[in-house]
């Protein structure tokens, strides 16, 4: 027979395990919930930037004004980027022939993109990205070095078979994004975090470009010489790109070392500048 010592032991020891048993279901069920939402948040557009239009935004970024000089091009972050983009060289120029997109249009979208991750995440940025001069490569609620959304992905290559979309772009591109594997999830999201290969996250990125450009001049406002609205709409997604005659960038508001860019303004004034000029010339 078992004492009363040994039966308040007991009970306490039962106590103990019930409790721990709650608090391990409690802790699943956070992490379910923050995963749950984390998707919802992605596939709903949640997560996407309201943003921010710049003032004087056609005054700033002017193609007739003359940069002597880009803003950031002596700092650490510039340096590892300069040196990691060049290595894509080849590659950026056989997709820029691929699409009709131009390699400068093309690296000024992913320069806000990189500057942000770099600026962000100092930790990683002195850790990884500019002792191995590499570009930073995403893959939570945005993917690869453009930091895609999903959402954005699927768009892209909803729009290359949609005849009837102001962002169609010709039977020529219908099968730039056709998917080698039965399980085009898991496939779109492989080719566009790839850490080696950048290709798949270079093409969505031009492609996106080519339906912006082409639902713009569809409409009778061309801006495929305006890389700052390029961007800007990149920024902002499909659902904002409501052609007019007086666009101006604007798009999320980046921190760099304390001075606030807009997305499309620091696209604009990687463009305008004679940085990178002469590996990526303007055209």
């Amino acid at each position: 027979m078992r004492s009363l010592k040994d039966t308040y032991i007991l009970d306490d020891m039962y106590r103990i395990a019930h409790t721990l048993a709650k608090l391990f279901i409690f802790a699943f069920a956070l992490i379910g919930i923050f995963l749950t939402s984390g998707y919802v948040a992605v596939r709903t557009g949640l997560t996407n930037t309201s943003g921010v239009i710049d003032d004087q935004s056609r005054h700033f970024l002017s193609p007739t004004k003359e940069y002597a000089r880009f803003p950031l091009a002596h700092t650490p972050e510039w340096v590892a980027f300069r040196q990691a983009v060049a290595k894509d060289k080849g590659m950026i120029e056989a997709i820029s022939k691929e699409t009709g997109v131009p390699p400068r249009t093309l690296i000024a979208v992913l320069v806000p993109e990189q500057m942000r991750l770099f600026h962000s995440d100092r930790p990683l940025f002195k850790k990884i990205f500019e002792p191995l001069k590499i570009l930073g490569s995403q893959s939570q609620f945005s993917w690869g070095v453009f930091g895609i959304k999903d959402k954005t992905a699927r768009a892209t290559e909803a729009h290359l078979l949609d005849t009837s979309s102001p962002f169609y772009i010709g039977g020529a591109f219908e099968h730039a994004l056709d998917f080698k594997t039965t399980e085009p999830d898991q496939e779109r999201f492989a080719r566009i975090v790839d850490e080696h290969d950048h290709s798949y996250a270079y093409r969505y990125a031009a492609l996106y470009v080519a339906q912006i450009n082409a639902q713009w001049k569809n409409a009778g406002y061309p801006i495929n010489d305006r890389p700052e609205i390029l961007a800007t709409l990149w920024n902002l997604g499909f659902e904002k790109s409501r052609p007019h005659a007086s666009p101006q960038s604007g798009g999320a508001l980046l921190d760099i070392d304390g001075t606030p860019w807009s997305f499309g303004s620091l696209a604009g004034a990687f463009y305008y500048s004679d940085e990178m000029i002469e590996i990526f010339p303007a055209e």
